[in-house]
């Protein structure tokens, strides 16, 4: 037994490797069980006991719920990190198409962008949406036709329209280079496992993400901007003025019967308001009902009506309920009511509504400054973490030094007064400034959960997007789906063994016996490489592993066969053994090497599914060989060597 003591060492090493490898992927399948159960029972427990609350309250409850339990218990997590990845087809997930807007980028670099040179870029981005041609292609003609020269626009007045042009293909092409490394960063940061990101054509990104079941989160995660910017908040006393100009304009808008783009009344009456003939009203309110008080105050403060102050407040807030946001963001929009806002500022919303005590969904409005006191730029580092003197989620952010430089700066000139803390053009929180602030750390709040706020700490770190990017198709492959596609896997995987095994031992006897059973070790062998390799499995992965079923008994048959040939001219059976395996090599490593330099042609120049299937196909060979020439080999040896009568058919 010592000539063998190598190879059952190695044979032993391997398989205890492989077994360590694949417990975590056990281990989470336990987890998830336990995990999906307590859950049900805390949704249970909630739903029971607080029978008012909503779909929505209940599973925040229960995402708080899952998030400590998670947190409590780091295996969990770490057992999720190193078990075998399932691709898009077993797992389900999303796939998103999206597309740079290559159009916005464009506008954003333009030199004083005029309405000449919104309306051709209006009708260039309407042409690139029935061609291949580019935007920056399109414009570049457009502006040809109209003898307009690109230097009025871009770049300086010495250069031609050719070397504009060549510039803005090459600022086109890192728009979209950048989009695909900044999605990439933040779907790694977001924990997907093996995502697919590719680029489709001049500007469209292909992700694949799979397990994932957040639709929105996981388009905010792609689509999100992350321009981070610090704005000033307006004081009451300009603010207030402000909004009662926009107040006086609309009312005449309703004077005259001016209908929004929807044919309504501009004011239009809440649908519980009484209809009052608004030409009957006195100057008395003490002869008016309070439906008709309600009514005749919408006729005159429209938009006071939908935008609600606070009289207790110090503070210009206004108070717009989800039902009235897109009335406001109309009415801000127009001609005329533009003309009594000044240019240096502009109304935004809270980035979520928070739920009043007549259960409406209400956002905050401010009036901040155009331009920012300071951007995302300058932001190093972001951690979501939960504040322990209020034990809600905020993500707490760092400078660089020019960053810290500026912010201490800002904040020192301007205490007392509210600075909105900016993502993607919505205010997430508006804190009051107490005092300068050194060293560049700042903190978001009004994250809901802790993965809200993790979400935004990996769009903070992964940094902007240089343009906005447009969802072009989504789809979403379900649970069951992908449950169902491994239970396929799964059997046809089985029915194959099955089937190789019985035919091997059924032709070849005890030999086949050994070849069935060294197959158990080669596909164990090659779970373990995946899960080591953190390689993810897919349908067509599994069509790998089943054609590798079928490769390893093709190995043993060249063996056998020749064994049978040497046990035929009279041989012993170890004579025939060793003469067997010997001239049965080159033929095994000739077919295998030329299928694994196929399999690698396929993961270099394939995606997605061809990937997968190369990638087991190249795994399983190198198990393969390993199993025939080596396990086989062995165990064969070994029962000779103690006088076991062995039979290959």
């Amino acid at each position: 037994m010592k000539e063998y003591r190598f190879k059952i060492i190695l044979i032993l090493a391997f398989t205890a490797l492989s077994i360590y490898l694949l417990y975590p992927t056990f281990q989470d399948y336990q987890n998830n069980k336990s995990l999906t159960a307590t859950l049900e029972a805390t949704r249970d427990k909630v739903q029971k006991l607080n029978p008012d609350l909503s779909k929505d309250q209940v599973e925040k409850l229960v995402t708080l719920v899952e998030d400590s339990i998670k947190i409590a218990d780091p295996s969990i997590l770490d057992a999720r990190k190193k078990r075998v990845k399932l691709g898009l087809d077993l797992q389900g997930g999303m796939r998103v198409v999206l597309e740079v807007n290559t159009g916005k980028l464009l506008e954003k670099i333009a030199n004083n962008p005029d309405d000449v040179f919104k309306k051709v870029l209006a009708e260039a981005q309407k042409e690139a949406l029935k061609t291949d041609e580019s935007v920056v292609d399109i414009l570049g003609r457009k502006f040809l036709e109209r003898n307009i020269r690109l230097s009025r626009y871009y770049g300086t007045i010495r250069q031609d329209d050719a070397e504009i042009m060549d510039e803005l293909t090459k600022s086109s092409e890192d728009a979209v280079n950048r989009a695909m490394e900044i999605i990439r960063n933040r779907v790694d940061q977001y924990g997907v496992s093996e995502p697919s990101i590719s680029r489709q054509g001049s500007r469209r990104i292909i992700v694949e993400l799979p397990g994932v079941a957040k639709e929105e989160e996981a388009k905010q995660l792609l689509q999100g901007t992350a321009l981070l910017e610090f704005r000033l908040v307006k004081d009451a006393e300009l603010t207030y003025p402000i909004m009662q100009r926009i107040d006086d304009v609309l009312a005449k808008r309703t004077e005259s019967g001016v209908k929004d783009s929807l044919g309504n009344d501009v004011a239009s009456l809440d649908t519980t308001t009484k209809k009052t003939d608004t030409t009957s009203l006195t100057d008395s309110t003490s002869q008016l009902s309070e439906d008709e008080q309600r009514a005749k105050f919408q006729v005159e403060h429209p938009f006071f009506t939908a935008a609600v102050l606070n009289p207790q407040s110090p503070f210009a807030d206004a108070y717009v309920s989800k039902d009235d946001r897109n009335k406001i963001e109309y009415w801000l929009g127009l001609p005329e009511v533009q003309k009594v806002i000044p240019d240096n500022v502009e109304f935004v919303f809270s980035a979520k509504p928070f739920t009043s005590e007549d259960g409406k969904q209400i956002f905050v409005m401010y009036m901040v400054n155009k331009t920012p006191e300071l951007t995302g730029g300058v932001v190093t580092d972001a951690q979501a973490n939960i504040d322990p003197s209020t034990s809600t989620p905020v993500v707490n952010m760092e400078m660089n030094s020019e960053g810290a430089t500026d912010w201490a700066r800002i904040t020192g000139a301007n205490v007392g007064k509210r600075i909105a803390i900016m993502l993607d053009g919505v205010v997430f929180t508006a804190p009051n400034v107490k005092g300068k602030i050194p060293g560049g750390r700042s903190q978001i709040e009004g994250s809901e959960s802790m993965e809200e706020a993790k979400l935004l700490e990996i769009v903070l770190k992964a940094g902007a997007l240089p343009a906005p990017v447009d969802v072009i198709e989504e789809r979403i492959v379900g649970p069951s789906l992908g449950q169902d596609s491994i239970s396929s896997g799964f059997s046809s995987a089985m029915i194959g063994y099955i089937a190789v095994g019985l035919f091997m031992i059924f032709y070849y006897r005890q030999a086949g016996t050994v070849a069935a059973l060294t197959l158990v070790l080669v596909i164990l062998f090659i779970m373990g490489i995946l899960a080591g390799f953190s390689a993810t499995l897919t349908l067509p992965g599994i069509a790998g592993i089943v054609l590798t079923i079928g490769m390893a008994v093709d190995a043993n048959v060249l063996i056998f066969e020749r064994i049978r040939e040497e046990m035929a001219t009279g041989k012993t059976m170890k004579a025939s053994i060793d003469s067997g395996f010997s001239r049965a090599y080159s033929a095994i490593i000739d077919s295998n090497i030329t299928t694994f330099f196929t399999g690698i042609i396929l993961y270099q120049f394939g995606t997605g599914p061809i990937q997968g299937f190369a990638l087991t196909l190249m795994i399983g060979i190198a198990a393969t060989l390993f199993g025939a020439l080596v396990i086989s080999r062995l165990v064969l040896d070994v029962l000779v060597s103690r006088g076991v009568k062995i039979s290959v058919g």
